[in-house]
């Protein structure tokens, strides 16, 4: 991958958590999409029954305490009986007190693109409360595309292919903010070519990967398990899913809990808006808090002077690489560039109370003259997924002659494709202008309203404009019929904005709303006892949350809730 194109692929990643909806130009909703049109129940049509109608053949998993399975689920909805189809891993944790068991609950852990399977066999499960772990086995699931599903998503070339060295785009890559056409052509060029990378290696999927069909799978994989009705958490992208699946199957519901919300009311560029302002103030929250986690180890004596260190390394990033050790994973890029530092500072408001401390380290560093450990910090993340990815290869491996016959004719992919799974449901799930004026038109507003956060994301954009287009608009949900959905938002969530729950919570029928006045991405399985408490109430005994519920951080409150 050159650097023009992990320079897009980088800029993608800054919008992990996003799960893109329709946009028309960048104007207003849609309200023709408002109403979800009347469909007969999938699982009675005669050409679907034979998926509807699996059961899952649980063996031990890779890793002690969990069984695995495989759900098959069609490539096509609209031709589903052509036998074309996805194979996705399944793995469960069994309840642990089956005496009290009420059945399965299945989750979904962001994205898009992480897988759920793998991440339920790297402990995903201990994310959930003692009384929800005990109550139901735990479920997680590879969505289509991603993960080790059978055809899986790629968009970069293999050791094999005899083309990976062709079409090699410009090396070098546009600014945080481009404002010159040169800047923009290098822009717009770097994106078509991540998006013809993708075309090229995973053409025949990309236009099966959407949410909307991964919550078709879904509804199967509810039947496969034996339940009448769904038990569903889902984080981040997973709220997305959860809506989806509300809007198509709502009397299918049994519990919902949409963690880190995304409201589907917002265009393309209203999304970018809401996100890279998150992400701004989140990084302003780092600035002025930095030493109730960091301590000592803080950049800066002041919030200013930890503002403008990392304002001066974005602006010598993107004059020259900041330098880095030969054994880095940038070195062969010549060292960090301006989006990379971006992406670098912008992950790490993630979890505060995990990366605020090392990010630190790493600024200091970075300002001395070596960003190495500034490049590390995705690094660590990326050897976490592989060292699951390679679990996961030897428990295949071991179940090779079930495989399915699919499995023969895929194609080889990286051992962690959640890049291309985030590009490839992202664009996928919203059709976006062709032109590139749009895109440059919104730079300016990007830039008051979020700065470099704002314009990088408005570039990252770009790809999406050479990508096939799926059906949905933006709109308000649409879901008559579903039981009390609740909805979690953080205040100081960088990456899904509390202003988004907010939303979602009043678009749901009898939708609740539980604040989390805190930091970092989403709130439940971070450890606070409040939410705990709430969250698993709702789930095991149907609980509703009360208007205006909230719970603090430890760090900012007196009482735990209110």
């Amino acid at each position: 991958m050159n650097r023009a194109t992990r320079a897009t692929a980088t800029a993608l990643a800054l919008l992990g958590a996003l799960s893109l909806t329709a946009c028309t130009g960048g104007g207003l909703p849609d309200k023709s999409a408002a109403k979800a049109p009347a469909t007969a129940d999938p699982a009675t049509r005669s050409d679907l029954k034979p998926f509807y109608g699996q059961r899952p053949a649980w063996t031990d998993c890779a890793t002690d305490g969990y069984e695995c399975a495989r759900l098959t689920v069609p490539l096509d909805y609209a031709r589903p009986g052509n036998g074309r189809t996805f194979v996705l891993p399944v793995a469960r944790a069994a309840a642990t007190g089956p005496g009290k068991r009420i059945g399965s609950l299945v989750f979904n852990p962001g994205g898009p693109g992480a897988a759920g399977a793998g991440s339920l066999e790297e402990g995903m499960d201990e994310a959930f409360g003692a009384a929800v772990r005990a109550r139901f086995d735990i479920v997680g699931f590879d969505p289509r595309g991603v993960g080790g599903s059978v055809p899986a998503l790629t968009c970069e070339p293999t050791e094999e292919d005899p083309t990976a060295e062709e079409d090699e785009a410009p090396d070098g890559v546009a600014p945080l903010y481009p404002r010159t056409e040169a800047d923009r052509s290098a822009a717009a060029a770097g994106a078509r070519t991540a998006a013809e990378d993708c075309e090229k290696h995973s053409g025949p999927i990309l236009r099966h990967v959407g949410t909307d069909d991964a919550a078709r799978d879904l509804d199967i994989l509810r039947a496969a398990l034996g339940e009448r009705k769904l038990t569903y958490l889902g984080w981040s992208y997973g709220t997305s899913l959860g809506t989806s699946y509300a809007e198509q199957f709502p009397r299918r519901v049994r519990a919902m809990v949409l963690d880190g919300a995304i409201d589907p009311s917002l265009d393309w560029r209203q999304r970018v808006l809401s996100q890279s302002a998150g992400f701004r103030r989140s990084v302003d929250d780092y600035a002025e808090r930095c030493s109730e986690i960091a301590g000592e180890r803080c950049p800066g004596r002041t919030p200013g002077e930890i503002r403008a260190l990392i304002e001066r390394l974005y602006q010598r990033a993107e004059r020259e690489p900041l330098p880095v050790a030969e054994d880095s994973s940038y070195a062969e890029y010549g060292g960090m560039d301006a989006t990379a530092v971006l992406d670098a500072v912008s992950m790490a408001m993630y979890t505060p109370e995990d990366q605020w401390e090392p990010l630190s380290e790493a600024l200091r560093e970075a300002d001395r003259g070596d960003a190495t450990k500034l490049g590390a910090l995705g690094d660590e993340e990326s050897e976490s997924e592989e060292t699951g990815s390679e679990d996961t290869d030897t428990a295949e491996g071991e179940e090779e002659e079930d495989a399915s016959p699919d499995a023969s004719e895929a194609p080889a992919v990286p051992d962690d494709n959640s890049d291309a799974a985030l590009t490839a449901v992202n664009c996928l799930d919203v059709p976006h202008p062709r032109s590139v004026r749009p895109y440059w038109d919104a730079l300016a507003p990007a830039d008051r309203a979020a700065g470099v956060y704002g314009t990088a994301g408005v570039t990252a954009e770009l790809t999406c404009r050479d990508w096939p287009s799926g059906e949905r608009r933006p709109h308000k949900v649409a879901a008559e019929g579903v039981p009390p959905v609740l909805v979690v938002g953080t205040t100081g969530d960088p990456s899904t904005p509390y202003a988004e729950a907010v939303s979602l919570a009043k678009q749901f029928p009898a939708g609740m709303l539980l604040t989390y006045e805190g930091l970092g991405h989403t709130a439940y399985g971070r450890g606070d006892a409040c939410v705990t408490a709430k969250v698993d109430a709702y789930l095991v005994r149907l609980e509703r949350v009360a208007p205006g519920a909230t719970c603090r951080a430890e760090r900012d409150k007196d009482q735990n809730q209110s």
